[in-house]
């Protein structure tokens, strides 16, 4: 999704790969899950930058077309009582998810995986992980997932999961970071939102940082030195806070553009967050507006793949 954005200063901490494209280190294997109405295209560049690294790399097999699935949905009575599960609505993509899993399984003769979750795969994953075992996952990373269910009764905010996000909550196991599993959720810091009301204190404070009040991991938040987008009450930031507040029932928080960065943490994992980061492969450029996958960016999160 295109929001017109202003140009980033965004400054990377290293300056190539290359460093790593020729090491003979055998990594684990990774499988990325595609975000919410991205297809397997989308993920190329970064699978190949992963290969760069020497890790092996396979996308789940998904189309676009694909998420019209989900409207399966519909004709259950829990999504209109906003207590829709996982399955069976989304079997096929847990489907598409386990086939992926096993041809890694068969890269790692034996070995553990890891497995990249963007946007929605990211709590997808987790779902995956109870349903079908993680004993072969020694690491979950999420790229701007909305892992948190947005709080209840707020006016104008409604659950756009439908429940799927409150049964994750509630299901799923806890975040952990220990040696034999580790979770890293990755939050980008592209640009803060802004209320339509009540705006003027947003210029103020549009440089702050993420508020005391917001849940962060126990193990630890780390943040990148470079400068998020500046940030003045335009009708971009009221727009972007309207899409946040669905998520997180606030509008004036950062986020990626899409999902708030207090979202995309969980506590007991690794959080981090990453300035001038945007939230989709779709719509972004490794310049003026990278996304999570953007070469630049992989370099800030890469060594979590090569431990």
């Amino acid at each position: 999704m295109a929001l017109g954005l202003p140009p980033l200063n965004f400054k990377p901490q290293c300056s190539s790969t290359s460093t790593f494209s020729s090491s003979s280190t055998n990594y684990r294997p990774a499988v990325i899950l595609p975000g919410l109405g991205n297809n397997t295209g989308d993920y190329k560049k970064l699978e190949f930058t992963l290969q760069e690294y020497g890790v092996p790399t396979v996308v789940a097999k998904v189309s676009r077309i694909d998420w019209l699935r989900n409207a399966a949905g519909l004709v259950d009575p829990n999504y209109w009582k906003g207590t829709l599960q996982p399955r069976p609505v989304l079997d096929w993509y847990l489907k598409r998810v386990d086939d992926a899993v096993q041809e890694a399984e068969e890269l790692a003769q034996g070995g553990k995986l890891s497995v990249i979750g963007h946007s929605a795969g990211g709590w997808l994953a987790r779902v995956y992980m109870e349903e079908f075992g993680l004993s072969h996952i020694s690491l979950l990373l999420t790229l701007g997932t909305p892992h948190l269910p947005p709080p209840k009764g707020l006016p104008g905010v409604i659950d756009q999961t439908r429940g799927l996000l409150y049964y994750v909550q509630q299901h799923c196991k806890k975040a952990v970071y220990t040696p034999e599993l580790k979770y890293v959720c990755i939050a980008g810091r592209y640009l803060q939102g802004a209320r339509f009301v009540n705006d003027s204190k947003v210029a103020v404070e549009s440089m702050a940082t993420i508020d005391d009040d917001q849940q962060v991991s126990d193990v630890a938040v780390v943040k990148n030195k470079t400068d998020s987008t500046p940030v003045s009450t335009t009708f971009q930031a009221r727009f972007v806070g309207q899409g946040y507040k669905q998520v997180c029932g606030e509008a004036d928080v950062w986020g990626d553009g899409v999902v708030p960065e207090v979202s995309a943490h969980l506590e007991g994992a690794l959080n981090i967050s990453l300035d001038g980061v945007y939230h989709s492969p779709v719509g972004s450029d490794d310049v003026s507006r990278p996304w999570y996958g953007s070469p630049a960016v992989v370099e800030q999160w890469i060594h979590h793949l090569l431990n």
